[in-house]
């Protein structure tokens, strides 16, 4: 397929350039995240691979502009930022809400006839469990809410106790849980794109068995894996996160070839 020239794009950060069409993974944030979230984990991939993360509106460099609250419109402007990158190699990864993100992201493009070599789903149950989970916290008051990613962690407690902060967080954080909560998966085929599905052992927001449930979702390969830690555990351990994702893919020095 033709593919439209690589352009700067507000929707994409790049944290590692690595030449020419090179292999790439694309990184899709958690709730209430920024592309900023995956910079440490970025910064120990081999350099002959190029790492990029979705940057949602509404935070970080987008701070000015207004929030996304509904999957559709979200995965179809990701999935247009994505057309430029489908002449090259490419992989997917998102994190809890980037999870969900990242699989209808996927679907789309595996309508217009790209995937990815593999899809990595970390830290978050497929959409076939979503009516298992709360539908209401994107509801709750701002101190109920505040205790909410308390218990998630993630977000420094700090943040939550400046009021400054707390009110530039919040609502950011209660419009992705907005779009979490109220998000309905259009019926479809499974994937054709290989999966890796990745939990938490103390992860309080999802079992290790929901997470293995992402196999349902697909046709093409499949491996799940569990980490030690909670639902950051890719911030505690970047180096085994990274060596997994590369090995799977088999971008380990030879990316380019």
């Amino acid at each position: 397929m033709t593919s439209t020239p690589v352009t700067k794009s507000p929707w994409l950060r790049t944290f590692r350039a690595a030449g020419d069409r090179p292999p790439t993974l694309v990184l899709f944030p958690h709730a209430g995240g920024g592309a900023g979230f995956y910079r440490s984990l970025a910064e120990r991939f081999p350099a002959d691979v190029e790492v990029r993360a979705v940057q949602y509106p509404g935070r970080e460099a987008r701070a000015g502009e207004p929030l996304i609250d509904d999957m559709d419109t979200l995965a179809d402007l990701a999935t247009d930022a994505l057309l430029p990158l489908l002449d090259r190699r490419f992989a997917i990864l998102g994190h809890s809400m980037g999870a969900l993100v990242a699989y209808e992201v996927t679907r789309r493009l595996e309508a217009l006839g790209a995937e990815p070599e593999r899809l990595f789903v970390s830290a978050r149950h497929p959409p076939a469990a979503h009516g298992m989970t709360s539908r209401d916290r994107h509801l709750l008051d701002d101190d109920r809410f505040a205790d909410v990613l308390r218990d998630t962690g993630g977000t420094p407690p700090a943040l939550l106790d400046d009021p400054e902060m707390r009110a530039y967080l919040l609502p950011i954080v209660r419009n992705d849980y907005r779009l979490i909560e109220t998000y309905v998966p259009s019926p479809g085929p499974p994937l054709r794109t290989g999966m890796v599905s990745i939990a938490a052992e103390q992860d309080g927001t999802v079992s290790t068995a929901q997470v293995e449930g992402w196999r349902r979702t697909t046709s093409g390969s499949f491996e799940h894996l569990t980490f030690p830690g909670g639902h950051f555990y890719l911030l505690e351990q970047p180096a085994e996160v990274t060596s997994l994702v590369i090995g799977r893919l088999g971008w380990d020095g030879t990316a380019g070839r």
